[in-house]
């Protein structure tokens, strides 16, 4: 990935700055974009700025200038990026502006922090992000320690930028390698979206290959997708019925590839995304909706049919089309999002306060019935999460093989060969064996994490943690950093939250929907449902107390599922303990823990602390509480089982932000990405 405009220092101080403006508009007007007057007067003006302050830096002439840097990120550009030999300096230019603002630091350090993620050419070297604020009165400011990774902000006028490159280039160390420009250049961007960010982007119709992995070495998601398409374009010319499993760890891209199916570059005509996930369903419906309106300028009204239509609750979908009978579907494709948690008949007809059910079978079974309803083919693509199950009545693969292999030849299916795995739950098991209405395709396993943005075996380590492998998971981390840290007081977990979440990443809190005693910690506002304060949490920024990091209400298993935070806070429940045999799961009834004894609801909640284990981009910062002697449902010797078994899984102790000033607490994520 390159800048709109790319120069050699020399070659940018010998022509006018009207002319670099001139090149700018042209590639805009090229992409079939607007070009107003106020932009190319401040193309212009930037170009001049940039041209008198380096003509005041000796040896500018071999840096290289880079002008509207692509992030494809949401049409997220750097206005320019210089790249002098030792050190990447991002620019963000305010033209005519007279404050610097907050929320211009913040864009400007979240630009720098993007760089050093996901472009390679930027691992190795000083990132300084620089919010240049043309008429915005100087005020004082100290120069940060320039180290490996991305310093803090800084701000300067026109008349201050000259004096801050060369006080940037004093400070800065010599380089091992020098940088080099050109290589700079050609280095691959691959940004990591967030699962908002990606559906707003695919919701433009941009691909997924476009915006997939910021690790070279991960095709599996491109080679997934293939897949499916493959399956989907077999069934059609087929005319035939067929239902494509694809299996995933938590946090490979499973929903990232049904959405890309669904509102991608190249969607599937007359395709639909289902899931009974209605906290997932909520949030990506008001993203595209806000997003239409801020980013696009767009009326509501339209964004929110379209979204409404494209995103699905499948237990709205299947009730609508057992009432009518006679309706066939439009969709000829429809994604089921976590199809692994579609209800068992026992649960798909049982009443509730706020709906009498009309589904007399299982939900896979209805589906198949409804699907079924079209003339010619049709297909279903079942997203299949591992160890994610954390409700009762979830009926597992086994009920998607038994009504697949009852419509005697109606159904077929392909599948991973994983789904066959001897060693696998039984509900969990799409068929005892090979089976003549089962195609194996090895493509539709995606084995590898990509939500983690520096580090792809953080899954490997929570499943080694929660099933009693403490030697194993140990060995994870002393592989490599891993984004896992413990500590047992809450401010110091909120101090480190919030001074981690640098630029515009966003931090939140979670717990366990069972956790009730941590109310005595003051963490007993809980979010479950998928109304608007779910919806105002995951999208609303502080100062908005609305927002996740305000830090105040923990989003409970139910209402962060399917989601995902830059930086997790989580806070560890007495609902899942340490005993001398492993980990043992309870709940509280009145006052007093009682043990689950069932395999299943056991089952479930360690599954619930593998869902908020596996939330985070960057790094879950974990909470265990002191504990209480005085109280019978909190005593300290539980609490510290909890955590001395954490640390020897190679959880590291969090340090305290607010007792090294001169150490940020953010440079543990900056080893995290240089390693």
């Amino acid at each position: 990935m390159s800048g709109w405009v790319e120069a050699s220092g020399s070659a940018f101080l010998t022509d006018p700055p009207s002319d670099w403006a001139a090149r700018l508009a042209a590639r805009q007007a090229g992409q079939r974009r607007e070009v107003t007057p106020d932009q190319i007067a401040s193309w212009e003006a930037l170009a001049s700025l940039l041209q008198g302050a380096l003509r005041q830096r000796p040896g500018a002439a071999s840096w290289t200038v880079l002008l509207e840097f692509d992030l494809l990120r949401l049409e997220k550009r750097i206005d320019a990026v210089l790249l002098t030999g030792h050190a990447i300096l991002a620019v963000e230019f305010k033209h005519r502006a007279t404050t610097v603002t907050p929320a211009d630091l913040a864009q400007v350090e979240d630009d720098a922090l993007d760089l050093f993620d996901f472009h390679s050419g930027s691992r190795a070297h000083p990132v300084v992000p620089i919010l240049l604020a043309e008429q915005a009165p100087s005020r004082p400011q100290s120069l940060p320690l320039i180290w490996h990774g991305v310093v803090p902000p800084l701000a300067c006028d026109a008349s201050r930028l000259a004096g801050l490159l060369a006080e940037i280039e004093a400070a800065l160390p010599r380089p091992v390698t020098p940088l080099d420009g050109a290589g700079w250049a050609r280095a691959p961007y691959r940004p990591v979206p967030g699962i908002i960010e990606a559906a707003q982007r695919l919701f433009d119709r941009h691909g997924v290959e476009e915006i997939a992995t910021a690790r070279a070495d991960i095709a599996n998601l491109r080679a997934t997708t293939t897949a499916i398409r493959r399956a989907i374009a077999g069934a059609r010319q087929a005319g035939e019925r067929r239902v494509v499993f694809v299996t995933g760890v938590p946090g490979a891209g499973k929903t990232l590839c049904g959405l890309n199916l669904v509102f991608g570059q190249a969607a599937e005509e007359g395709a639909a995304f289902l899931t009974g996930n209605a906290p997932l369903v909520a949030v990506l419906r008001g993203a595209l909706e806000r997003d239409a309106v801020q980013r696009q300028g767009r009326g509501r009204r339209q964004p929110r049919r379209e979204a409404r239509s494209l995103l699905q609750n499948v237990h709205r979908f299947l009730e609508h089309h057992q009432r009518h009978p006679e309706e066939v579907p439009a969709e000829a494709v429809v994604v089921f999002d976590e199809a692994q948690r579609a209800w068992d008949a026992a649960q798909a007809q049982r009443d509730t306060q706020r709906r009498r059910s009309v589904l007399t079978e299982s939900e896979p079974a209805h589906l198949l019935e409804i699907m079924g309803r079209r003339a010619g083919w049709s297909v279903i693509v079942a997203l299949i999460g591992q160890g994610q199950e954390i409700n009762t009545g979830e009926a597992g693969l086994a009920e998607w093989g038994r009504v697949i292999a009852a419509s005697r030849g109606l159904w077929r299916a392909t599948a991973a060969p994983a789904v066959l795995d001897a060693a696998a739950e039984p509900a969990q098991r799409l068929a005892p064996g090979e089976a003549d209405w089962l195609q194996l395709d090895p493509d539709l396993a995606l084995t590898v994490p990509v939500r983690s943005v520096h580090h792809d075996r953080a899954a490997d380590w929570v499943d080694a943690v929660l099933n009693d492998r403490p030697q194993q998971a140990a060995g994870i981390a002393a592989a490599g950093e891993l984004p896992f840290y413990l500590t047992r007081d809450l401010g110091v977990l909120r101090r480190a939250l919030r001074d981690w979440a640098r630029g515009l990443r966003r931090a939140g809190l979670v717990c366990s929907a069972k956790a009730k005693r941590l109310r005595a910690e003051g963490l007993g506002a809980q979010l479950h449902g998928a109304d608007a304060e779910v919806v105002n949490w995951f999208l609303c920024r502080w100062p908005d107390i609305r927002g996740s990091d305000a830090l105040e209400v923990c989003a409970t298993e139910y209402a962060c599922q399917g989601l995902e935070l830059d930086l997790v806070g989580l806070a560890w429940g007495g609902d899942f303990i340490r005993s001398s045999n492993g980990w043992r799961a309870r709940k509280l009834s009145g006052t007093r823990w009682q043990w689950v004894g069932q395999p299943e609801a056991q089952r479930h909640i360690r599954n619930t602390y593998r869902v908020l284990l596996t939330r985070a981009r960057h790094a879950t910062l974990i909470f265990v509480p002191p504990g209480d002697a005085s109280d019978p449902t909190r005593p300290p010797q539980e609490a510290e089982a909890v955590a001395t078994y954490l640390a020897a899984c190679g959880a590291r102790l969090l340090a305290d932000p607010a007792e090294s000033p001169s150490a940020p607490a953010r440079l543990p994520l900056l080893a995290l990405a240089g390693s």
